[in-house]
C-alpha cells in the first residue's frame, strides 16, 4: 500500500506543475545534493583517519558543536571556509569541476 502524501508533498507536487517552480525546485535540491555530498565526503576521510568529530573540531579551530551539527543535521549549510579547514585538517581537497547535466 502506498504511503499517505503529507499537505506539503501534495502543495509542492501541485507547484511543480509550473515549469519554473519545478526548474526552481530541481535546482535547489541538486545544490543541497552537492552540500551533503561534500559533507559525506569529510566525514569519510574523518572515519577513516579514525579522528572523532571533536578532535577534528579542536585541529580546525572550531566547536565540537559546529562539527558534530555539520555531519548529523539534515540539510547543513556549511561555508565554504569551514568546509576548507575541514578539508585541510583531513589532508583532503575540494575539487571543483564541469558540471555534467542531462542535455534538454
Amino acid at each position: 500500500m502506498a504511503k499517505a502524501r503529507t499537505a506539503a508533498e501534495c502543495y509542492i507536487a501541485t507547484q511543480k506543475r509550473d515549469p519554473a517552480f519545478r526548474e526552481a525546485y530541481d535546482d535547489a535540491a541538486r545544490r543541497i545534493r552537492q552540500v551533503d555530498e561534500l559533507v559525506r565526503a569529510l566525514d569519510d576521510a574523518r572515519e577513516r583517519r579514525g579522528m572523532t568529530k571533536a578532535e577534528l573540531a579542536r585541529r580546525a579551530g572550531m566547536t565540537p558543536e559546529v562539527v558534530r551539527r555539520l555531519f548529523t543535521a539534515e540539510g547543513s549549510n556549511p561555508t565554504a571556509a569551514t568546509l576548507v579547514a575541514l578539508a585541510d585538517v583531513l589532508d583532503v581537497e575540494l575539487v571543483v569541476r564541469p558540471a555534467r547535466r542531462k542535455a534538454g
